[in-house]
């Protein structure tokens, strides 16, 4: 009953939930990028990122079952990210991106699930629609950020081998699911290729499948002579 009052609290708040994870998803890749990576700006990016995990539980928990699961990958992926900031363990940085992987792969399932409803296309289902777009953006940047980790060099800066940032990585991997090319930062790494293959697949197929959905809500009317 309070695993379901609380699910049932936030969705109050979060009324549009896929609007306000779509606008915490502009802010998110917008304005953080701009925050330099100094111990404050680490900090003040712990925090945005902290209120996108909010914004993705309320937009999956229409259900006590996935409010229960959201919560669970959550709370572990917010601990782990606050002990890697203030101890600067790598091991608990992997581990806050191994669970925010999970974390958006499930809030990624369950908007399709929600947006690919043979009901009727709301305004909330499209802001779902976008708002699964930019998470399976960001979804594939904690991968890629993962094969960095277990095979550094997997990436490389004008040719060069380098190690990129995490936003360096959000930034690749929205032009490889936009198909916008690689410009200077590319994949190196066996690994790093095959899971940008896969994107590069995700990404079209997304569009291709939502235009066909949306064409499917108004089916074509009966010519009158």
């Amino acid at each position: 009953m309070l695993i379901r009052g609380v699910s049932r609290a936030v969705g109050d708040i979060f009324y549009q939930r896929c609007f306000y994870l779509f606008l915490m998803l502009i802010a998110f890749i917008a304005v953080v990028s701009f925050i330099e990576p100094t111990r404050l700006g680490r900090i003040a990016i712990a925090g945005a990122n902290a209120f996108l995990v909010v914004a993705t539980v309320a937009s999956v928990g229409r259900t006590t079952l996935s409010f229960v699961l959201a919560l669970v990958l959550a709370v572990p992926a917010l601990v782990y990210q606050w002990i890697a900031l203030q101890s600067g363990d790598p091991h608990a940085l992997v581990m806050s991106r191994w669970f925010a992987v999970a974390l958006y792969a499930t809030t990624i399932g369950y908007l399709m699930r929600y947006v690919f409803r043979r009901e009727v296309m709301t305004a909330d289902k499209l802001f779902g629609a976008a708002s699964m777009y930019m998470l399976i953006g960001i979804f594939w940047a904690f991968l890629y950020a993962l094969v960095e980790n277990y095979h550094p060099g997997s990436f490389t800066l004008g040719g060069q081998p380098t190690k990129p940032g995490f936003f360096d990585l959000v930034y690749f991997s929205f032009t490889v699911l936009t198909s916008t090319g690689f410009g200077d930062l590319a994949p190196l790494g066996r690994q790093a290729r095959g899971i940008c293959t896969v994107e590069q697949i995700v990404g079209a197929l997304f569009v291709a499948i939502l235009i066909a959905r949306l064409a499917g809500v108004y089916p074509p009317g009966t010519r009158k002579d």
